[in-house]
């Protein structure tokens, strides 16, 4: 087993990427935190690691939220004893429209995408990190977006805004934590077939053409967005922090 013995707490965890990579850090050893605002939806994944002889807690709260924050963190400590690896997944993609460019998008909207996508992964950091470095060492895993790197015609700017931000507070982290042994890379994800994405995949056409603008052409899934972080979170990645790592089929290098 890959990561057994270490204590995984894992954002947006109740679907999509989130499930997948708890699912599959609890089968390769870990003990996981599954944090998500659905309730129902962190249950299901809790149950099923559970069914399975795996070790997981549900932690239902708001990723933007520093009290929730602060409570998720405590209980993983409290529950497992430690925590070796972040992964700061959680996001939405707009508010509440597929595209939302800057002369389009109210300032509650953009608040709201800013505040889950980034302030997220500040508030989990800023708390979690400390039990990283109590607990020995370990690995911060965030979440960006190949639109974090690369301009599109129609994207939630918001949205963009975001993962570039992510991936700018990764670098910084990693070089500030590096001497205390804490690791801090992000993965760029293309676009997989989650329900985040679903709006963008309503019509049979849509999703081909979607597809097609992958060079491998075809649209990623959960899982391989789940072992690149695995990978990470591994004692293969040791010598690997501030990385930004592009899963996306190819769109970045296009």
């Amino acid at each position: 087993m890959r990561i057994a013995g270490k204590v995984a707490l894992i954002t947006g965890a109740g679907s999509g990427q989130g499930a997948a990579a708890a699912e599959l850090f609890a089968a390769e050893g870990a003990s996981v935190v599954v944090f998500d605002r659905d309730e129902a939806g962190a249950a299901s994944v809790v149950d099923t690691i559970n069914e399975k002889g795996g070790r997981a807690l549900g932690v239902v709260g708001d990723a933007a939220n520093a009290a929730d924050v602060e409570r998720a963190v405590s209980q993983c400590s409290e529950t497992f004893g430690a925590l070796h690896v972040l992964y700061n997944n959680a996001a939405v993609w707009s508010a509440g429209k597929i595209d939302n460019i800057v002369t389009e998008l109210d300032e509650e909207g953009w608040d709201h995408v800013i505040s889950i996508n980034l302030k997220g992964v500040f508030l989990f950091s800023k708390y979690g990190i400390p039990e990283i470095i109590a607990s020995g060492g370990g690995s911060v895993i965030n979440i960006a977006s190949v639109a974090g790197l690369i301009g599109s015609r129609n994207p939630s700017h918001a949205y963009s805004a975001s993962k570039g931000g992510v991936i700018s507070l990764t670098r910084a982290m990693a070089i500030t934590y590096a001497r205390e042994q804490v690791r801090v890379n992000v993965i760029c994800p293309g676009g997989v077939e989650t329900p985040m994405l679903q709006p963008m995949l309503t019509t049979p056409e849509r999703k081909s053409r979607v597809a097609k603008s992958h060079p491998l052409g075809r649209l990623g899934t959960p899982m391989d967005i789940a072992q690149c972080a695995l990978f990470l979170a591994s004692d293969e990645a040791s010598w690997i922090t501030g990385a930004t790592i592009p899963v996306d089929g190819g769109v970045s290098a296009a």
